[in-house]
């Protein structure tokens, strides 16, 4: 009788034990939490998926030019040669409008163009009433490059020469790619002459492109263009999640999807009891307390620089995802505990 005493007893003892140092935690969260507003500094490590983006973005380079891809601009010298009539041939400036002048035709517009798309532009004003079929060869006796510019968070920001057409990672990759701080996002601002074009801005998401392979986005950067990569904004996600730690935001990234990025909730976690503490511009914090289950509209708060996010455990779900029966010899058995959070 005493050893079925044991059986029943001792188990029951574990599982009190268990109870009450899961719920002397959970007891103590409060106080936990206070502290962590008060002192709470998130460690935003982003060398890792940096690196990681700069090795697909040199791998994805091609910063092989063709000179028949040189582009065009105000001052550079044309030796225009036409083959089925060589005095039609001539030697002509670009002036700074981007014009040239040749015989019959008069003024020809190749400002931006490749030397073989201002070959094919003259064919066919030539074929159209004076030549049959003809071949133009153009060859730049002096060349003086147009520019871009790259600013932002890459290693080598600057204005670089641009003799020839290069696409959005071609022009990172010039620039020495990103930097630790880069964000995903890349803006490139188009000062081109083209009038649909000129003024115009792209927003590029460097995931789809580089991760994705969505090539559509390694869009062609033309002469003049600024290339701009802003800082990342950041925020960290501690608690009652599967994967607590940093991460950056995506462009505009609300609530539900910062907590999917590390992985949803934890089974245990308090939907109704979430914590985002925020830094204000005059240094100071504020603390916002969110409940996912009465006010599912919080998962749509937008996601700011800095963000700190934390979920509360329920003491009661650790146990249920803690507490297990461990079976020994025959007829023997007891209860185990192990925290789920590890």
């Amino acid at each position: 009788m005493q050893i079925k005493k044991d059986i029943i007893i001792y188990p029951l003892i574990a599982a009190l034990i268990c109870l009450t140092t899961v719920f002397g935690c959970a007891g103590n969260q409060n106080a936990s939490k206070e502290f962590m507003v008060a002192n709470y500094t998130a460690k935003i490590d982003k060398s890792v998926e940096i690196s990681k983006l700069n090795s697909e973005l040199f791998r994805s380079a091609q910063m092989n030019t063709d000179p028949s891809d040189y582009l065009l601009g105000a001052g550079d010298l044309l030796e225009v040669t036409v083959f089925e009539a060589e005095k039609l041939g001539a030697k002509a400036r670009v002036s700074s409008r981007g014009y040239i002048t040749l015989p019959l035709l008069g003024q020809v517009m190749v400002k931006g163009l490749s030397a073989r798309e201002a070959e094919e532009k003259i064919e066919k004003l030539y074929s159209k009433t004076y030549i049959k079929n003809p071949h133009i060869s153009i060859f730049v006796v002096e060349h003086f490059s147009q520019r871009i510019t790259v600013v932002g968070e890459v290693k080598n920001p600057g204005t670089y020469d641009y003799p020839s057409k290069q696409r959005l990672l071609d022009v990172l990759a010039l620039a020495g790619g990103l930097s630790e701080k880069a964000g995903i996002t890349v803006q490139v601002r188009r000062m081109g002459d083209v009038s649909e074009q000129k003024g115009s801005s792209f927003m590029v998401d460097l995931d789809k492109l580089i991760k994705e392979g969505r090539t559509e986005h390694n869009i062609e950067i033309n002469g003049g263009d600024i290339v701009f990569v802003p800082e990342a904004g950041s925020y960290f996600v501690d608690g009652a999640v599967r994967r607590p730690g940093s991460y950056l935001i995506k462009q505009e990234m609300v609530l539900r999807e910062a907590l999917l990025a590390a992985g949803g909730l934890a089974p245990y976690a308090k939907k109704n009891m979430l914590t985002l503490i925020r830094y204000q511009k005059d240094g100071k914090r504020q603390v916002i307390e969110l409940d996912l289950e009465t006010r599912p509209q919080d998962q749509e708060i937008m996601i700011k620089d800095r963000d700190v996010i934390i979920a509360e455990a329920s003491g009661w779900g650790k146990v249920v995802h803690g507490t297990g029966l461990n079976v020994g010899i025959p007829g023997v058995f007891g209860f185990g505990y192990r925290s789920p959070e590890k």
